[in-house]
């Protein structure tokens, strides 16, 4: 509820970074006539006198313009609809202080939101920072992709202290990334997580450019990893058709082989051979319901696999 809030507030906004670029970038003329405004969800203003009205605006609230308000300083030179590129450096100025205003907002809010949730859980449990300053027991590890719409604890009802995140591009576990594997490491050594779960999710970005035949840049690579899943998979891969299912298919044999790299190390083999735990698992999130997807990875029966070479099980 209340990240929904936080994003509803944030779509509230004068306009979206997207529109605020094309309007710096743009002649006022085309600006206006652009799809981002007149079709955009932030229903930017359309029209030039209630587009100088919102940029001039000193009000920290969006909702202070109206169709009589003045600009906020009636001496300051209005732009030349006319002639845009004759005042293009005082549309700039505007736009500008608008950004500013709206950097200031959204930062602002977030300090907002969090008054009001940390007010709300105290409510609710006058104890639940006290035992939350107390120390962390997780019960999950959760490895999963860098993608904003994919908050671990929104997605599976978890609370904080449930579960230590770990996220980056892809949902990837490289054994030269020494961000992820002090992660596994601290989690199964120290914090005793009963359950790994890799997670990735359907669209994934990243799996998208690995499938691209693209130099990109510094992420050639981070990326070249889920090339190399898509190489030891190319059979299966290949012999799908549409292209979509393949991309999908893909996304699950990413899970499928970070979950494989999982296994492979020192702590979670010794940990399970003395503890049988931790458990590793494999899910998928779909956007297009917003439900988990549990691929039924056979943990033990990958373990035994992976041992014949990665056997670490002596300390």
């Amino acid at each position: 509820m209340l990240n929904s809030r936080v994003t509803t507030s944030l779509l509230q906004q004068p306009a979206s970074a997207a529109i605020r670029r094309a309007f710096i970038s743009s002649p006022p003329s085309s600006f206006l006539s652009s799809p981002l405004v007149r079709s955009g969800p932030l229903r930017f203003p359309t029209s030039a006198p209630s587009l100088l009205r919102h940029c001039s605006s000193d009000s920290h609230s969006s909702s202070s313009s109206s169709p009589s308000s003045q600009p906020s300083n009636p001496n300051s030179k209005i732009p030349n609809v006319a002639n845009p590129a004759s005042d293009k450096s005082t549309w700039r100025t505007m736009a500008e202080k608008d950004i500013s205003r709206y950097l200031r907002q959204t930062h602002d809010r977030v300090f907002e939101h969090n008054r009001a949730w940390a007010a709300e859980k105290k409510k609710a449990d006058p104890d639940f920072f006290a035992n939350l300053s107390a120390g962390q027991t997780p019960e999950y590890l959760w490895i999963g992709c860098s993608d904003s719409r994919i908050p671990a604890e929104q997605i599976t009802g978890l609370e904080p202290g449930d579960a230590f995140v770990h996220r980056n591009i892809a949902n990837l576990v490289c054994n030269t990334d020494l961000n992820v594997m002090a992660v596994i490491n601290y989690a199964v050594r120290h914090l005793k997580v009963k359950h790994i779960v890799v997670c990735g999710h359907y669209g994934c970005g990243g799996v998208k450019a690995a499938m691209s035949a693209k130099d990109l840049g510094i992420l050639n690579p981070w990326l070249r990893n889920i090339r190399d899943v898509y190489r030891l998979h190319e059979k299966e891969l290949d012999a799908i058709k549409d292209e979509e299912a393949r991309y999908n298919r893909l996304v699950e044999l990413n899970v499928i082989e970070q979950c494989r790299n999982v296994v492979k190390t020192a702590g979670v083999q010794q940990s399970y051979a003395e503890n049988s735990f931790p458990i590793v698992h494999g899910w998928v999130f779909g956007f297009n319901d917003g439900l988990l997807r549990d691929l039924q990875i056979d943990f033990e029966g990958m373990l035994k696999d992976i041992q014949k070479i990665y056997n670490l099980t002596e300390s």
